[in-house]
C-alpha cells in the first residue's frame, strides 16, 4: 500500500527530504504523498523514511491502495531508472523493505 499522511500532520516538513522519490510534497493544510511514486521505500530501507522520521507519527500505510512488493520494486526501478545500485539490489532479491523487516 501507499503509505499516507493523515490530518495530524504538523507541517514540520521532516518527511520532505526523507523520500528517495520525491512523492512527498507541501499540500493546502498539511504535506502529502504522491501516490504514483511512493515505494514504501523498497530497496532503499527497511521501514518507511517518511515515518522514521516524522513526530507526529501520521506517515501510515493507506490500506485502500494495497500494493506488493513486487510492484513497489518494479516502481523503484522506473523512478530511478539510472541507479544501477538499486537495480543491482533489486536484482539480486536482497534489498531492504517492509515487508522483510521483523
Amino acid at each position: 500500500m501507499a503509505t499516507t499522511i493523515t490530518t495530524d500532520c504538523i507541517q514540520c516538513g521532516a518527511c520532505l527530504p526523507e523520500c528517495p522519490n520525491e512523492a512527498i510534497s507541501e499540500g493546502a493544510e498539511s504535506f502529502q504523498i504522491d501516490p504514483a511514486r511512493c515505494t514504501e521505500c523498497v530497496g532503499f530501507h527497511e521501514k518507511e523514511a517518511c515515518q522514521a522520521v516524522c513526530p507526529a507519527e501520521c506517515c501510515v500505510p493507506d490500506p485502500s491502495r494495497p500494493e506488493t512488493e513486487a510492484l513497489l520494486a518494479a516502481r523503484a526501478i522506473a523512478l530511478h531508472p539510472g541507479d544501477a545500485a538499486l537495480r543491482a539490489r533489486l536484482g539480486s532479491g536482497s534489498f531492504p523493505s517492509r515487508f522483510r523487516a521483523n
